[in-house]
């Protein structure tokens, strides 16, 4: 028989569902399509090839030794059909699994997913909050961004992104005091360190758990927070947070932790290079906020 005659591969499919099924209604309910449709093709493709592919009993069909032989036939091709068509289309691009400090994440790379999305739409980030040390050999998470204020595991690949800047924030005509957080407490005695003659003069103090809470609490008007400029970029631009003293480099940096070089995964480096670009381009923005220490 030449490929020409041979039966269209729709008839085929119905048939291979109703043998599958032994019922012609099941083999419908599969394929969408009425009992009548199924009934008709099949009755088509056995006056196509002058055999009897059902024997009817009952209400009841039941496979005849022809339709056996088609069946089997038919499975191993439409098998081998669906294994070629899975090969040709190309392997879906899996998420990239992103772990960052939570106010960061927040404050600055959030808001800037979506410029990533725009530049690589193939490439699904899966965020997740968290900071200091992180075990990359679980399988979690594929890239870390931390500040460099712990020791990491020295077989962990390392891609430095930006230096820290910190400076004192708060709103216009806010409460003169000074709010501390749990999570950096160091960070008012550091930038005192380095900027002795901005020294403020500040009455009182607040302390909160979390970086983020100390910045809400400044937005709030209750008083002045050290923030790093990345987590309060934005608000500087919107003007509803002013930075009176700048910002000064206070020697930490921001990286990027992965288990293997950045090269061997298409996707983590194209995070990697938009994720430095972007904090480079913040920095730019703000050069004349950045006092030199």
């Amino acid at each position: 028989m030449s490929f020409a005659a041979l039966p269209s591969l729709n008839a085929l499919r119905v048939f291979e569902a109703a043998a599958r099924h032994g019922s012609f209604v099941r083999a419908a309910d599969e394929l969408c399509v009425t009992h009548g449709a199924v009934s008709r093709q099949v009755r088509l493709l056995e006056e196509q090839l002058g055999v009897a592919l059902f024997e009817r009993r009952n209400r009841a069909v039941f496979l005849s030794a022809a339709g056996t032989r088609l069946f089997t036939a038919c499975g191993e091709a439409l098998h081998t059909l669906q294994q070629a068509v899975t090969q040709l289309q190309p392997a879906a691009t899996p998420p990239l699994a992103v772990s960052c400090e939570p106010t960061l994440a927040m404050r600055w790379l959030i808001p800037r997913l979506p410029q990533f999305h725009a530049l690589h739409p193939d490439i699904e980030v899966h965020l997740s909050a968290a900071g200091g040390a992180v075990r990359l050999e679980s399988g979690h998470v594929e890239l870390a961004i931390r500040r460099d204020d712990f020791a990491w595991p020295a077989h962990y690949c390392v891609q430095r992104l930006a230096a820290e800047h910190v400076g004192p924030v708060c709103r216009e005509r806010a409460a003169a005091v000074r709010l501390h957080t749990r999570s950096r407490p160091q960070a008012w005695g550091e930038w005192q360190r380095l900027q002795p003659a901005a020294a403020m003069a500040l009455a009182g103090s607040r302390e909160f758990e979390h970086f983020y809470l100390s910045l809400q609490a400044a937005l709030a008007g209750l008083g002045v927070a050290m923030a790093s400029l990345y987590m309060v970029a934005d608000d500087l631009a919107a003007q509803t947070l002013q930075a009176p003293a700048g910002f000064v480099a206070d020697g930490s940096h921001y990286v990027l932790l992965s288990l293997q070089a950045l090269e061997q995964d298409a996707r983590q480096q194209a995070f990697a290079a938009w994720l430095m670009a972007s904090m480079q381009q913040t920095l730019a923005l703000y050069a004349n906020r950045i006092i030199l220490a």
